[in-house]
């Protein structure tokens, strides 16, 4: 059962995650890699695929924001849920499926590439969507122990 407080490390957590997500998309992985992840062009081309309409960038940037930071934490938190296993382990599983979604089922489904051709970009987002979610998982760990710790 989700309890207010449970409710409100999840959030913590996943705005930690996507913000630090969003970090390493536009200044880590441009030197690692050699290119900036913009997934925001994903929802911007999805956005358009199933309703026809046009938006700017932000509008997918802001989307796929709010997404990562409630969707993806609680997909960390549901992962870990069924699996039982450690909430980082969980978040390092949870952040391969969400890969593999964007890269092999999104990616495809507006025109491009299975994978992307596993370029730089793809290697990159692997990166990206497993530190971010590993990362959720930490800090949820830490927040419900911290949380523990003053309630004893």
């Amino acid at each position: 059962m989700m309890t207010p407080q449970s409710l409100k490390i999840l959030l913590l957590a996943g705005l930690f995650g996507e913000i630090s997500f969003e970090i390493y998309a536009w200044l880590i992985s441009p030197l690692l890699f050699g290119v900036v992840l913009a997934p925001a062009n994903l929802v911007v081309a999805l956005i358009k695929l199933t309703s026809g309409i046009t938006v700017p960038y932000w509008t997918g940037f802001l989307v796929h924001f709010m997404i990562g930071a409630v969707g993806f934490a609680a997909f960390v938190w549901l992962t870990h849920l069924v699996s039982r296993i450690n909430l980082i382990l969980s978040g390092v599983i949870a952040g391969f499926v969400l890969w593999f979604v964007a890269q092999g089922i999104l990616a495809p489904i507006v025109g491009r590439t299975f994978m992307m051709g596993f370029g730089g970009y793809t290697q990159s987002s692997l990166i990206g969507h497993v530190g971010m979610a590993a990362l959720m998982g930490y800090v949820m760990l830490t927040l419900q122990d911290r949380q523990a710790r003053t309630a004893a």
